[in-house]
């Protein structure tokens, strides 16, 4: 018995300081440069970090509003949880595997007949038994599934995180497409009762025998032109009212006890705080998904690796049997035991399990190089959306000198045929002229928001206002699944699980093999 307890002891050891086999994960280099392209430009603030609540620079409180509500009730927000959970829940199936992979305990009653016996024609079998099997983590197998779900759980909140900032920015361009919507639509308005007072006069003066009925058809024309522009403006509208109702996970509705009616084009600031290009590894969520996804696949590279070895093996059973019920738990006669040590090594199959490893090692490289194409992308959408805000604010700024020369032009027509100075052709087209511009000017306010917008969502920002990762899961919810499946203290632990800035994530904090900080190169293997 005592070497019994020496071997246990050995086995133990061997296991829990066993070599893990395959390549150690080391973040993959990112192609990042020290500056923006844009930052010699003026508006652009490099010294000055992101904030995360970035559409609050607006000043716009029905914005804010929209936001919050967002935050909280959308629906793909709350799967993109669900999936949270799940990728927890896929971990500790792994990490269970550390222990005896299955376990029973039976129980057996046997009534057997034994004829032609000069024992009782009948003989009881009680017995009650604990078994076990348990596969050794000796090459890491294991403790490398452990590490690729622990990867899997850090990018599934990353990837909730990323639909946040797609959620925010969302919200944030259909409200200024509405807000557009409305100047358009006062525009054409205000456009329609200046076309019907000119149609008025042509029809005086083509009454008055002054006019030619040339030019009220033309008049006509143009004032039912624009009522036209206005039916579809509306529809507009109305559609991306619908729009924001599903961001905000509601039906379709009208939306005007939030919004409060027309409004006004929301006002971009001056200046635009980015930050630093190197700020982008830790801001932008898709960037965090992708390294995550690389750190998984490098870990399921040991995983297959260690099939390329022996797996050893201990299959155990502990119990009582006796022929008598009530002595099946009082004599020491009736214990029975037996441990069954082995291994199994697939030596036939290499060619296939070495080409399983070419598999994932080819899986990684590619997660790898999509982290860094995932960067590059990042940047280029940055550089793209800056350039973009500082020129159609410059544009903003020209068309607004336009729109009211072109309204001193129209009127001055106007006068000008009144007076008979001139004919009505100059009126339509002075009339023209003042709805394209003021119409392109509303367009183009419209686009120095939207750029912003876009420059935001590139850099990254908005997922931050996540007051830890309980949020995630309203409270509702939380109680609906409780009611239907034990959850332990899952929710309680996505508290533990946040990947925050400064933060080491759920692999660092609960990975057995250590952080990744410790960890060497891909391709050398662990000793």
């Amino acid at each position: 018995m005592k070497h019994k307890h020496v071997f246990v002891q050995l086995l133990l050891m061997t296991v829990l300081s066993g070599c893990m086999v395959g390549p150690d994960y080391k973040k993959p280099k990112a192609p990042i440069e020290e500056s923006w392209v844009s930052e010699e430009k003026p508006g652009v603030d490099r010294n000055a970090q992101v904030d995360a609540a970035w559409w609050t620079v607006f000043g716009d409180p029905v914005l804010d509003s929209l936001v919050e509500t967002a935050y909280r009730e959308n629906l793909d927000l709350q799967i993109a949880a669900m999936r949270v959970l799940g990728s927890m829940a896929g971990r500790g199936v792994a990490l269970g595997e550390l222990f005896p992979q299955s376990q029973a305990v039976q129980g057996n009653y046997l009534r057997e007949h034994l004829p032609n016996s000069t024992q009782p024609d009948y003989k009881n079998q009680w017995a009650f038994s604990f078994d076990a099997s348990w596969e050794l983590d000796f090459w890491g197998k294991i403790r490398r599934s452990i590490q690729s779900a622990s990867a899997q759980v850090d990018a599934s909140i990353a990837s909730y995180d990323d639909v946040m900032v797609s959620l925010v920015s969302e919200v944030a361009l259909t409200y200024v497409s509405i807000r557009v919507a409305d100047e358009q639509i006062a525009i054409q308005e205000y456009n329609i009762k200046v076309q019907e007072r000119s149609l008025q006069i042509a029809q005086d003066k083509y009454d008055a025998g002054r006019g030619t009925l040339l030019d009220v058809k033309q008049a006509s024309s143009l004032l039912n032109q624009t009522r036209a522009a206005l039916t579809i403006t509306l529809v507009s509208r109305r559609q991306a009212v619908y729009q924001l109702c599903a961001l905000l996970g509601r039906t379709p509705g009208n939306l005007e006890e939030i919004l409060h009616g027309a409004g006004k084009i929301p006002d971009a600031p001056t200046d635009v705080a980015v930050g630093a290009p190197a700020d982008l590894l830790r801001r932008r969520p898709d960037i965090r998904v992708a390294e995550r996804q690389a750190a998984a696949q490098s870990a399921l590279i040991g995983v297959q690796k260690a099939v390329l070895y022996p797996s050893f093996s201990l299959v155990g059973s502990i119990g009582v049997e006796s022929d008598d019920f009530d002595s099946l738990w009082s004599r020491s006669k009736s214990r029975v035991g037996v441990v069954n040590p082995g291994f199994n090594w697939p030596i036939l199959n290499y060619g296939r399990n070495k080409n399983n490893i070419r598999a994932q090692d080819a899986a990684f490289q590619a997660a790898a190089l999509n982290y860094q194409n995932t960067v590059l992308t990042a940047a280029q959408e940055v550089e793209s959306s800056l350039l973009g805000f500082r020129g159609s604010r410059d544009q903003a700024a020209q068309l607004a000198l336009s729109v009211s020369a072109a309204k001193d032009a129209a009127d001055l027509s106007t006068q000008q045929y009144v007076e008979g100075a001139t004919d009505y052709t100059r009126v339509l087209q002075s009339q023209q002229t003042l709805l394209e511009v003021e119409s392109r000017h509303a367009t183009v306010r419209g686009n120095v928001a939207t750029n912003l917008i876009a420059t935001y969502k590139a850099l990254g920002g908005g997922w931050e206002i996540r007051k830890g990762l309980t949020d995630m899961v309203p409270p509702a919810i939380q109680e609906e699944m409780r009611q239907r499946t034990d959850w332990g203290d899952y929710f309680e632990l996505l508290d533990e699980t946040g990947d925050r800035t400064n933060e080491p994530t759920f692999y660092e904090r609960f990975d057995p093999s250590g952080s990744e900080e410790e960890q060497g190169v891909p391709g050398k293997e662990q000793p």
